[in-house]
């Protein structure tokens, strides 16, 4: 039975680092517009982690243009992610961070976590 499992589920993508909650990111993805191919970047604050095998996903928070918030999910078994870079870890206490998306300036700021 746990042979027919593992075959069903998707092969970790490599190009993934171990990823938690309130970490700043790029994540550099795949895209394809008709016959051209391109890499396009995203830097943002991963918001949430789910861990559910071949659903496994996280969603990274930016803020674009006039202040506008702009959230996007990506499955963490996708081989359109070429690669993600964790630039800085920050202290978060939730597993969810809902709250970043009322705040602004420097109150949606997180403390940065320092390894020693």
């Amino acid at each position: 039975m746990s042979n027919i499992i593992q075959t069903l589920e998707a092969t970790k993508n490599q190009n993934i680092p171990d990823l938690k909650t309130g970490d700043v990111v790029r994540v550099f993805l795949h895209i394809k517009e008709g016959a051209n191919e391109r890499t396009q970047e995203i830097r943002g604050t991963v918001i949430r982690k789910r861990n559910s095998g071949n659903n496994a996903n996280f969603t990274v928070r930016r803020i674009a243009s006039n202040g506008i918030g702009v959230e996007r999910t990506f499955l963490l078994n996708s081989p359109r992610i070429e690669k993600v870079i964790v630039e800085r870890h920050s202290h978060v206490r939730r597993a969810q961070l809902y709250f970043l998306r009322e705040r602004t300036g420097k109150s949606s700021r997180l403390k940065q976590k320092f390894t020693s």
